[in-house]
């Protein structure tokens, strides 16, 4: 039985230069590999030997990208190895096959939103009505499904967060701070459905999961192991689980640490 391997990306196993956390002096920086380039500027990196991992990984276990992203946010990305052939973007939005989003599942998905949570509009309207121009850089809508405004960090107000946060729970919403992002994402709209179904095509056995951010913990509880990094909103809330290991290394080098263990349950579920 094959073991299915569902990872987020940013700030997982994917950095952008601000995230890459290269605290030891600069002659002993790990090799650099982009792997995604936006409006011709290199944008997202992994460390050279976690190129290596990866591509090691993909051949080993079904490697599942599970990311927040849009498709076309996601497509820009061009990771070593194998092309997967699921992924799953938009928060589980979507679940590609052979790059194709799967039209079924999609429909299943948005038929849940309509019936429990509140429409995206209302959502929008309330972070049009309460967030400030003085921090907010941008609202966007991803693929008709959630929301998130790009902010100036140090300038947000946490109370505003809270409140929002609140504000959105009692909509059958979540929201979560990533970086310079704020997201607005229904409750039934998870990396974990998408994953479950994935598993069932695959006929995987085994579930391996890592991820940073409190969109990620659906992911994490419903893999048979996971992982998260020293960095990101689960370590900050110091958020853990019985089958889930936090490491203690931040940055790009956590995403190195990730793999290698990916690739260590994966080998040792081959020799049982």
């Amino acid at each position: 039985m094959p073991v299915l391997v569902a990872s987020d990306l940013d700030r997982t196993l994917i950095y952008s230069s601000a995230a890459l956390a290269l605290t030891m002096p600069d002659a002993r920086a790990p090799r650099l590999l982009c792997v995604e380039v936006h409006e011709s500027r290199p944008l997202s990196f992994m460390t050279e030997t976690a190129a290596q991992l990866l591509t090691d990984l993909g051949d080993a276990a079904v490697f599942v990208p599970t990311t927040t992203r849009t498709r076309k946010q996601y497509q820009r990305i061009n990771l070593p190895g194998p092309p997967p052939k699921y992924a799953i973007c938009a928060n589980g939005g979507h679940l590609l096959v052979d790059g194709v989003s799967d039209r079924d599942w999609h429909t299943q998905v948005t038929s849940r939103l309509a019936e429990q949570c509140a429409p995206l509009a209302e959502v929008q309207d309330h972070l049009m009505a309460t967030a400030s121009p003085a921090w907010v850089r941008k609202h966007r809508v991803a693929e008709d499904l959630f929301a998130y405004l790009v902010v100036e960090r140090e300038l947000l107000p946490e109370e505003w967060v809270k409140e929002l946060a609140v504000w959105a729970e009692n909509r059958g919403w979540t929201v979560s701070l990533q970086g310079r992002k704020v997201y607005a994402v229904p409750k039934p709209l998870t990396k974990s459905a998408a994953v479950h179904e994935v598993a069932r095509r695959a006929g995987a056995d085994l579930t391996l999961a890592a991820g940073d951010s409190l969109l990620d913990a659906d992911l994490l509880l419903a893999a048979d192991k996971g992982w998260r990094p020293g960095h990101g909103e689960l370590a900050d809330a110091d958020w853990t689980a019985p089958a889930i290991s936090a490491l203690p290394e931040r940055g790009v080098l956590a995403g190195e640490r990730i793999l290698r263990e990916f690739l260590k349950a994966t080998r040792t579920e081959a020799t049982r």
